[in-house]
């Protein structure tokens, strides 16, 4: 996400950081480039000038121009604002003191509303939390058969009385059952259409007034843009907003919708969809994003990815392992099959500071999806004596791992020199040697 706004943005932070002493005039052409940037990402043209408009006031006073390093205080002060038009702080679902806690989604067909309620329901349950899933979208067909599936693959209960009852008599009557069930969350799942109109508004209305949300949550598509943006205008107006998800974030090269919706609207976005699985929801924090669209990464989100994800004691084992260098192919597909489930690659990746500049700099370095999944395959087709002694593998059992795995002798040849590779930088920096020249690589 935001591939490309983070490239623009690295480059121009780069050179002002690199100019050592700062000049107005070095700020005013930085912040031309900056919002040039910024509208070549869709950001919404109000949101960008008032941006840039903040940034120069607070870069060319006399504590930052001569400062040790004004290109870093620049930097900083970016990131302060960005965070502050990304909200500024983590916005929660409110909780009802007396529950269920009714959260009403809405939104448009296509942007992802009823797997949103499913991918909700699943953070919340990992919570602690238990929820009803209600299917009042009797608008699109097949609606309520997606969400009766979704909540038998999640074991999570769904109420449901097909599309012959009305959007509002199945909310009431799904309010009465989550109380009965004595759950925490009732998840609504309303009505949408493919445009705004006033029969869609008006049964929205009628809903809310019967069931009384504590939050009433807008999934749009964030790859729409500044569609997006408007379409979250028009439903905060007519009939309120709490929240926003933002849905499809990790496929928005852009991210213009994420920059302007918040300041736009005035509205929180509180999760984000970064993937297709139902685990791939996370709660939105406007720091770490700001962090990630700097290129600095989202240590915080990692830690707490990698703490669902792995075992302690197992990773303690694996840590002595790579200390002494003992670390061999069986343990590197263990990590590879713990590592998909903490999300798609790419999202995993923008969350370590200069990981991208770093593979970027390091010839051969291959870290995609379908790197991935050819180097397991390849893995598994081995046996278990080459996996724990690659040195074994010679011509004849390449040959058989490439037609097992369906690679080439090359792909097999090309996945063990760069797991030697690993190993011997593993050595490296377990010893004290190449963190220098880690350090340079980053920097």
């Amino acid at each position: 996400m935001f591939d490309s706004l983070q490239d623009k943005l690295g480059d121009v932070f780069k050179r002002l950081t690199n100019r050592g002493r700062l000049s107005e005039a070095d700020v005013d052409e930085a912040m031309k480039e900056v919002r040039l940037a910024l509208l070549e990402a869709d950001v919404n043209f109000k949101v960008a000038r008032e941006f840039v408009k903040r940034v120069r006031e607070r870069s060319v006073g006399i504590d930052v121009l001569e400062s040790i390093s004004p290109g870093q205080q620049v930097v900083k002060i970016v990131n302060d604002e960005l965070t502050a038009i990304l909200g500024g702080s983590e916005a929660k679902l409110e909780q009802s003191p007396k529950p269920p806690t009714v959260v009403m989604l809405v939104g448009l067909q296509g942007s992802g509303k009823t797997t949103s309620i499913a991918k909700l329901a699943h953070h919340l349950r990992k919570r602690g939390q238990r929820s009803l899933l209600v299917a009042s979208d009797l608008r699109r067909p097949a609606a309520v058969e997606q969400l009766v599936a979704l909540g038998k693959q999640l074991d999570i209960p769904v109420y449901e009385e097909g599309t012959t009852s009305t959007p509002l008599q199945v909310s009431k009557n799904g309010l009465k059952k989550a109380q009965d069930l004595g759950v925490q969350w009732m998840l609504l799942d309303t009505g949408g259409r493919l445009h705004i109109d006033d029969e869609l508004m008006k049964e929205l209305e009628d809903v809310k007034k019967a069931v009384h949300p504590m939050e009433t949550v807008l999934v749009v598509d964030s790859m729409t843009g500044q569609d997006a943006v408007q379409a979250a205008q028009e439903f905060n107006d007519r009939i309120g907003l709490t929240g926003l998800i933002l849905s499809k974030l990790d496929g928005d090269a852009r991210g213009g919708a994420a920059l302007s919706i918040v300041e736009v609207t005035g509205v929180p976005i509180k999760f984000v969809g970064v993937g297709e699985k139902t685990d791939a929801l996370e709660p939105f924090y406007p720091e770490r994003m700001a962090s990630r669209i700097l290129g600095m990464g989202d240590v915080l989100t990692l830690i707490e990815k990698a703490q669902e994800t792995f075992d302690e004691s197992q990773a303690k084992v694996m840590q002595e392992k790579m200390r002494k260098a003992a670390f061999t192919l069986e343990d590197f597909l263990q990590q590879l099959q713990q590592l998909k489930k903490m999300g798609p690659l790419s999202s995993v990746m923008e969350m370590i500071p200069g990981l991208s500049k770093l593979t970027k700099q390091m010839p051969g370095a291959n870290l995609d999806e379908s790197h991935m999944k050819r180097t397991e395959a390849i893995i598994q087709s081995m046996t278990t004596v080459e996996r724990n002694r690659p040195d074994v593998i010679d011509g004849s059992r390449r040959r058989r791992i490439a037609l097992g795995s369906g690679t080439t002798p090359q792909d097999v040849n090309q996945m063990l020199n760069q797991f030697r590779q690993s190993q011997k930088l593993m050595k490296q920096l377990a010893s004290g040697k190449g963190q220098k020249k880690l350090m340079r690589m980053l920097g």
